[in-house]
């Protein structure tokens, strides 16, 4: 098995990024959802509407690029500013519909559910079994992508196994990620679907993927290996 790709999305919800290596700490890769699109109520920019989330359509119009000190935000006309521009939260404002503004996480994580998400090619195979057609892997926003051979959902069987990849970091998979309508919704290259949402709930109790706590930080680097240890 083998690292097929490294995504992250440093501000939550919006379009992210695409990479050829990370560091990985205890928190998840280094910068990945650490800010986050904020309304006048406190809730968090979504596809979905939770406690702690609001479903804002137009989220996938933005990207989200690291910077340093704070992240980029790129608008669909390609103009660009740093996330904390307050000039900057008035477009996304325009945009979006509503007022917003665009916040650093503090003492609550912005992740769903996890630090690390990851899938793997043989769920995806799988999919494409179920749907006739081929899924492509940006709808599912993971963090990892795993090449496995097969047409299947291995890392189901992942759960409380430690996951090596490369020589440095050890994840631990906890739980299935729940899936919503986001993955049905038009992203990058991936027009709006569907049935997606419908098939996972129908063959896969509504999941797809896994998250993991990071047992050891460290780097990771597109085609390190990836090892699971024995049940």
């Amino acid at each position: 098995m083998k690292l097929a790709e490294i995504r992250r999305y440093p501000i939550k919800s919006l379009l992210g990024e695409q990479l050829t290596t990370a560091e990985v700490d205890q928190r998840g890769l280094v910068g990945d959802r650490l800010w986050a699109v904020r309304d006048t109520d406190g809730k968090l920019g979504s596809g979905k509407n939770t406690r702690r989330f609001r479903r804002m359509p137009g989220l996938f119009t933005l990207r989200g690029h690291s910077g340093d000190p704070v992240p980029v935000v790129e608008l669909p006309d390609g103009s660009r500013f740093a996330a904390d521009e307050p000039a900057g939260h008035e477009t996304v404002s325009e945009v979006l519909g509503r007022r917003v503004t665009i916040e650093r996480e503090a003492e609550v994580m912005h992740h769903d559910e996890g630090p690390v998400s990851l899938i793997t090619t043989a769920a995806l195979r799988r999919l494409h079994d179920l749907l006739g057609e081929p899924v492509d892997p940006v709808r599912f926003r993971a963090n990892l992508l795993i090449d496995v051979p097969g047409s299947d959902f291995p890392e189901d069987g992942w759960l409380g196994r430690a996951v090596r990849i490369g020589s440095e970091v050890v994840l631990r998979p906890r739980r299935r990620l729940t899936r919503c309508v986001m993955i049905d919704l038009a992203q990058e290259d991936a027009p709006q679907h569907g049935h997606l949402l419908r098939t996972v709930a129908e063959h896969h109790d509504m999941t797809f993927g896994v998250w993991a706590t990071v047992e050891r930080p460290g780097r990771i680097r597109l085609q390190d290996a990836v090892e699971v240890t024995p049940a």
